[in-house]
This record gives structure tokens, sequence and C-alpha cells, in this order.
């Protein structure tokens, strides 16, 4: 019953930057939630695995992996309730389309359309954006199958729920979530380049208000940031035109890649062309890979009122990572509740590194971006490059020790508990 779902994985899996691989034994893929349940109950060490975005071992198990894109897919929308409950296994971007044709949106969207719903959630993976929320931000409620084998739900504002969001696939394997939803929109999205530091630095707040979604790219290299991309809903009268010049930054005359000098063929639409939400919001197009993986990624967060001083702290070290840079991205995040989330508690700054794929090299540089950044409480995402010791986390998330008792209760043999989390999370009593 159980095994004809189970692959061996003995031509050893690596996550999507191939930087990690999976010490699993066996992949299972069960083809139904009573399935699922029925491998669980059977075994005693699982790790969930969505699309394997992380660039860590936060999914990585001596045991067995799951996936859940086995399972039957859904998209179940309630228009009255303005929500939709979706199979853990889909990807936004298979998930969007539906959403918009129903005259739905999500409040926001990652750079990639490629990530799972279930992972991007778990992780505390976001977009930008001032009033924007992390993806984790619109979950209402979730379903997933417990050590035990059973199957437990929880929405929000019940006891447990803010702990069971983003968590790191702790407490179990999720088969579904329950996403808000707004009225669909259109943005049209503009770059521009050649930001004046001191123009982003005297105006920080004024900048990235400037439209829905805004995404700074720089190589910190001491001079001006080298694009700027904005998000910008169509309003009611229709679409807009761009200044050429904005905050001493110019229009760019064609479409452009983050990365400095890689074709933009596989971005989403520029020069203000209107387009659905899901088309616009990511930086990236689902039906291109946006990259071969062939790299590693970083990302601090910390409160948006330290976000002058911390890029400040940054660029005084600039040489000591810079070279190591493929890009860095800076964006804005929401407050929310969610006990693990990165921007828990606090209007964020999130501070992106996209690096080299050398491992040895990129350590010293992240450990150098730390001790920088330490001042303003800086917050790893969990899903990427860090090295953040454990006793320090514990004291930048206020809920850290409620997280090990909920983990602990849901799971007191450690099912779902690898070396990442024995690491980082204390057994609780």
């Amino acid at each position: 019953m159980i095994d004809h779902s189970a692959h061996a994985a003995s031509d050893r899996r690596t996550n999507w930057a191939g930087n990690i691989t999976f010490g699993a034994k066996q992949l299972y893929t069960p083809a139904s939630v009573a399935e699922l349940q029925d491998v669980v109950a059977a075994g005693t060490a699982f790790r969930a695995l969505g699309t394997g975005h992380s660039f860590n071992t936060v999914a990585d198990t001596r045991g067995a992996l799951i996936s859940v894109t086995g399972l039957p897919r859904s998209i179940e929308i309630d228009p009255e309730a303005r929500t939709a409950t979706v199979s853990a296994g889909l990807r936004f971007g298979e998930l969007t389309g539906t959403l918009h044709r129903s005259g739905f949106a999500l409040h926001n969207l990652g750079s990639l359309p490629h990530i799972s719903v279930a992972g991007a959630c778990a992780t505390g993976t976001h977009g930008s954006g001032v009033g924007n929320r992390s993806l984790a931000g619109a979950v209402s409620a979730l379903e997933f199958v417990t050590a035990d084998g059973g199957l437990m739900s929880l929405a929000r504002g019940e006891a447990g729920f803010a702990g069971a969001v983003v968590s790191l696939g702790a407490l179990g394997v999720v088969t579904r979530l329950t996403l808000d939803l707004v009225p669909a929109f259109e943005i049209q999205q503009w770059v521009y380049e050649g930001l004046p530091r001191e123009q982003l630095l005297g105006r920080f707040d004024e900048v990235m208000s400037e439209a829905y979604s805004v995404s700074l790219f720089t190589g910190w290299h001491g001079g001006p940031i080298d694009q700027v991309w904005l998000k910008q809903r169509v309003p009611a009268e229709g679409p807009r035109t761009a200044p050429h010049v904005w905050h001493g930054a110019t229009l760019a005359q064609g479409p452009r890649h983050p990365v400095p000098g890689v074709a933009a063929e596989h971005c989403t639409r520029q020069q203000g062309v209107p387009g659905p939400w899901h088309a616009r919001l990511p930086h990236f197009r689902l039906e291109f890979t946006p990259s071969n993986g062939e790299e590693l990624q970083s990302e601090y967060f910390v409160a948006r009122q330290d976000a002058v001083a911390a890029y400040r702290a940054l660029d005084a070290i600039r040489q000591q990572f810079a070279p190591l840079l493929q890009i860095g991205e800076i964006r804005t995040v929401a407050g929310d509740e969610l006990w693990l989330s990165p921007a828990q508690g606090r209007d964020s700054v999130a501070f992106h590194f996209t690096w080299v794929p050398d491992t040895a090299a990129v350590t010293p540089a992240v450990g150098a971006i730390e001790e920088a950044l330490a001042p303003f409480g800086a917050r790893p995402h969990w899903g990427k490059v860090f090295t953040t010791p454990p006793d320090t986390l514990r004291g930048l998330y206020a809920h850290y020790a409620d997280f090990e008792r909920l983990a602990a209760r849901l799971d007191p043999a450690g099912t779902f508990r690898n070396d990442f989390l024995a690491h980082h999370f204390r057994r609780q009593a």
C-alpha cells in the first residue's frame, strides 16, 4: 500500500541550486491524503520537499522525503469569503491564472512563480511593497498530516495557528492551504537606472512607497543603485505614462534583467505595458526557467526604521562581499504576527544577496554581513544561506520558545525533526 509510491534516492537528489545533496534514502509521492497518512504513520523520519528552492538543509533528512505534488490538485474559490483553498503542491504560477479568470488575486507574489505554495509559506518567502505582507500572510487556514498520521486543521485565531504557517516543515506535511484573496487588478512595470544613493538614503520611505511593489537592484559597488523596478497598479482611469527622470534615475530604454549583462527574455514585461497582476508582480516568467540554478542566496530582514542605517553599515564593508555578488536586491515587507516570520512584529526591509556558486568563498562574506547587521537585529531568511547562531536567533523572535513547545506537542518523537531543526531549535518537554 505504501511501497508503490516510494522511489529509491540512490541517484541522490539535489536542491535547485545544486549546493545541497539530500541524504534521504527514499522519496514518497503519495497519490491521496489517505495514502500520505499511511506513509507517515508507518515511518519514523520524514521531511516534506517542495520545489527545492531553498539554499540550505532545511528540507534535508536522513529518513525519507515526501512530495505532495502527487496529491489531487484543487483550487476551491469562495467568492463570498474571498478565499481560495488550494492543494499544497501547486506552484504559484499554476494557481494564479485560475484566480485571475475568476476575478480574484493574491495580495502579492514572490519574484519566482515557480515555487510551491506550501514551501514558500513555510519559509516566510515574500514579494515587495510597503503595505504587502509575506506570502504566508495570506494564509487563513491550513491542513496538515501530523506525525501519528492524523489530519489536523488550524484557522486564523485558533491556538497554534500563528506558529503553524511559517513552520519550516516541523509540524507535519501540509496538504491544503486557504488563502485570502483581493479583487483582480492590473500592473504596469517600469525599470529606472542609476538612482543616486543620496536620493535613496535621503528619501528612503518615499522611494520605496512610489509603487505597489518596489525592488532595488544593486551590485554594492559604491555608486548609484543599478536598477529600480516599479510595479504600479493601473488606476481606474487607465494606464499611466512614466517620467523620463525619476528621483534622478533614468527610465530604461528597453527591457532589463536584474543581473547586468543578462538578456531580459525571461523577465516579466516592462516599459509600462499593462498586464494582469500575476504576469507583472514576479520578476520572472513561468514559461522560462530564470537561470540554471548556478547561484547561492542569502537574505536578512531589519526593521524598516533601520533601513538607511543598515544600508550604510553594509556599504562600509562592501569590499568584503561585493566581488562575490551576482546582484543584490532591497525590498520592503509589511509586518505580521506569524511566530517565525522574519517580518514578525515589525515592518521590515529585506536585503537580498545572490551569490556566485562558491560556498567556501561565500560563507565568510555572509559572516561579515551578519556582523554588520547585528546591531539591527537582522533576521535571516529561513530558506537561504546564513550562519546566525541559534542563541542569537532565539533573541530575535518573541515566540521562539512557543514554537519549540508547539513542535514538541505535535511531533513528540521528532518524526519531522532533521539536523537543521535540531541545530536551531531545542527539544521542549
